[in-house]
């Protein structure tokens, strides 16, 4: 959420900001009235200060009208008017005032200068790594070398749950908790982050906090008696885990890891990749959340890309980095370099992070603070996050980049410790 700071004096820099997204003309409804709040809010303000210097006069008229013994019932009638007036603008006002919090909680973050205007095909590849098998032939897609080996039995996913569903099998369901592991495992020793394993069930306040609600509502499995969300990632609730509190600047970035189940109806997606594990209604993820003081985030953006990149370099799956353009920016990203694994079997570039850093946008939602030192007015965090890694489209992309022309798929050698062998045949 932005600075309502932003919308009383700063709005041709907000609407910049919207041009630079491609949002302006979605927007400017939006824009405009709170152009108009803000003037009824001054309105409501400069009359209500207006009402009160009258009802203290009034009040002042009263006292020496009774010291000298005289009646000043017309006078008391007169400052009860003025203050049903003062409470009628009071109640205005936090009318407007909610209606302004509510236009904030609809406008997208502002992405860092450095990022490109445009959409997607301003996107930009900023690295690569390793050698794709692009163009091979005879690898097969992901679903049919997953069903030949009985790791993966998609049929009856769509039975237990319906399309977009998977169940796992014998190897399949030891490769995830060896997934999890691994990564996990790095995360924790090598690159410094926290556990924690968190609810899969979050309120309302928790999803408003990191920018799923309200807007994208509609993409939730929502628990309505109870006004509950299942996660879409654990970025929600890890994110939300420090929540109306103030840290302590040393305390400093601050990393955190967590693995979780993630669900997403994928409202308007009917009929994209729709066969295998490339758009489904639940999978697994590692996620890695940092926070950071304003100054720091963007170097902290690179280091938290880099733990990411360094998962997929010991899975040994080539890679491309892009840094989006504003136009194919998150909602609540300030900046993202989206992680993409090349998948010879379907022929696709496959995103399996995003790694975003999203200044104080998530922060001053759910009100996250640190104070640099002691007696100085606190200020908020800066917030991160970015898959380490996304499962259902790492396994495709392992199925695929390490078969083999016998139809096994070998191992990568960082995975073996944790699955126990080197193929799975």
């Amino acid at each position: 959420m932005h600075d309502i700071r932003l919308l009383r004096d700063q709005m041709d820099h907000l609407r910049e900001g919207m041009r630079r997204r491609g949002k302006l003309a979605e927007l400017q409804p939006l824009l405009d009235r709170a152009e108009q709040l803000e003037r009824e809010r001054r309105e409501a303000i400069r009359a209500a200060e207006d009402a009160q210097s009258q009802r203290n006069r009034i009040s002042q008229d009263v006292a020496q009208r009774r010291r000298a013994g005289e009646d000043a019932e017309a006078l008391m009638a007169e400052g009860r008017a003025v203050g049903a007036r003062i409470a009628e603008l009071e109640a205005r006002r936090q009318a407007v005032d909610g209606e302004m919090q509510d236009i904030l909680l609809q406008l997208p973050n502002l992405t860092l200068d450095e990022v490109a205007e445009g959409g997607e095909e301003a996107n930009t590849v900023v690295r690569t790594w390793g050698t794709t098998r692009e163009g091979e032939q005879g690898i097969a897609p992901h679903w049919e070398v997953g069903e030949a080996l009985g790791v993966l039995d998609l049929p009856r996913g769509a039975k237990i749950s319906g399309s977009g569903f998977i169940v796992y099998r014998g190897l399949g369901a030891r490769l995830v908790r060896a997934l999890m592991n691994l990564m996990v495992d790095t995360h924790v020793e090598e690159h410094g982050y926290e556990e924690l394993w968190v609810p899969l069930l979050v309120n309302r306040a928790t999803m408003t906090g990191t920018g799923q609600l309200p807007k994208f509502e509609d993409d939730m499995y929502a628990v309505p008696d109870d006004d509950l969300f299942l996660i879409p990632t654990a970025e929600v609730p890890v994110t939300n885990l420090y929540r109306d509190e103030i840290l302590d600047a040393a305390e400093l970035p601050r990393g955190f890891v967590a693995f979780s189940a993630c669900f997403r109806r994928e409202a308007g997606s009917a009929g994209k990749d729709t066969r295998g594990l490339l758009r489904v209604h639940e999978f697994d993820k590692v996620e890695l959340v940092r926070y950071a003081t304003p100054e720091n985030s963007r170097a902290e953006l690179d280091l938290l890309t880099s733990h990411a990149e360094t998962m997929l370099q010991r899975l040994e799956l080539p890679y491309r980095v892009l840094k989006l353009a504003a136009g194919d920016t998150g909602f609540s990203s300030a900046m993202t370099f989206d992680l993409e694994v090349f998948a010879p079997g379907v022929g696709k570039w496959l995103e399996v992070s995003s790694c975003s850093v999203f200044t104080d946008f998530q922060a001053r939602r759910a009100n996250i603070r640190f104070r640099a030192a002691a007696g100085e007015k606190p200020r908020f965090v800066h917030t991160l996050n970015g898959s380490a890694l996304a499962f259902s489209r790492i396994i495709a992309a392992l199925l695929e980049q390490h078969q083999q022309a016998d139809g096994s798929v070998r191992v990568p050698e960082a995975l073996r410790p944790y699955l126990g062998r080197d193929t799975l045949r």
